[in-house]
């Protein structure tokens, strides 16, 4: 499509596009656990504020991801049965157009970073060098699922640092509001994504291995379906665990309970790896997180 051709589209409906506006999935599963880190970081209802700002901000920032892993992918996706029409790889829409409206996006989301703490507003810059390595992740690491992983995990320490945060600016006061536990909940988040994606790159895998994208599905080869249920397992045995040493109870392992019954059936839609399958297991998978979530929220609220 000509320059001429493509600027006489209508700008919106590529943007939302772009953004993946209509795929809720994709920010859900970043929203989840980073709303149970908030309600176990105030010890219950943290106030409409603080749940605003990372509900929108949560928006914001992975739709900013978007634009820019598309064009970090534009060649790659030309050769992707599902991603050769996206708006940046069927040049609908330009490279520097797409990089704008991620920096706005990411901008917005700063702003709301702006009204709670220092700790959160300092931990937001890593937060965002995470999230523009992860697209060039893939051209050299064989796992780059897990650089995702500590991106799509980042919430977590944030919604300790904005809500435990005083009104200091240091790597100490960073320290003091994020504990160890914070961390430890990153970690084992991590291995959820680990699991849906690992889902989510088997869709792919062929066009991948083409094209030499490197996946996590590329990579475990025969043995994807297994390690994503070991990522499933290490997941939820984490945050059970440290749920438990945390003061959580019965109620929150009823969640824990919902999420594992759904991890076993994830395994009767990707152990044939179809790509209907394990796309449908991807698409499902908030879910898993929303069930994690349930258990906070009624566990800290029925004490």
């Amino acid at each position: 499509m000509t320059i001429e051709n493509a600027a006489a589209v209508p700008r919106l409906p590529l943007y939302l596009d772009l953004v993946r506006w209509d795929r809720p999935a994709g920010w859900l599963l970043l929203l989840w656990p980073t709303l149970s880190a908030l309600w176990i970081a105030a010890d219950g209802w943290p106030g409409w504020h603080l749940v605003a700002v990372f509900v929108l901000g949560t928006i914001l920032m992975r739709s900013a991801g978007c634009c820019v892993n598309d064009v970090a992918d534009k060649e790659f996706d030309r050769h992707v049965k599902r991603t050769a029409r996206r708006p940046v790889t069927s040049g609908l829409v330009s490279v520097s157009e797409a990089l704008t409206v991620g920096a706005v996006l990411a901008l917005a989301a700063f702003g709301l970073v702006l009204t709670t703490a220092p700790p959160a507003i300092l931990l937001s810059f890593s937060a965002l060098v995470v999230t523009l390595a992860y697209p060039y992740a893939k051209r050299g690491f064989g796992m780059p699922q897990a650089v995702l992983g500590v991106a799509f995990s980042f919430g977590i320490p944030m919604a300790f640092a904005a809500a435990q945060g005083g009104s200091e600016w240091s790597l100490a006061a960073v320290n003091a509001a994020v504990p160890p536990h914070a961390w430890a909940l990153l970690l084992g988040n991590l291995f959820w994504v680990l699991a849906y994606d690992t889902e989510y790159a088997m869709v792919d895998r062929d066009d991948d291995l083409k094209v030499g994208m490197k996946t996590s599905a590329i990579t475990l080869g025969r043995w994807d379906v297994a390690a994503v249920m070991a990522f499933y397992a290490v997941y939820l045995a984490s945050w059970a665990a440290l749920g438990l040493s945390l003061g959580l109870g019965r109620i929150y392992l009823v969640g824990i309970a919902a999420a594992a019954a759904q991890a076993a059936w994830h395994y009767t839609l990707i152990k044939d790896r179809t790509r209907e399958g394990c796309f449908k297991a991807f698409r499902l998978n908030h879910w898993v997180g929303f069930a994690v979530f349930c258990g906070v929220a009624a566990d800290l609220a029925l004490r």
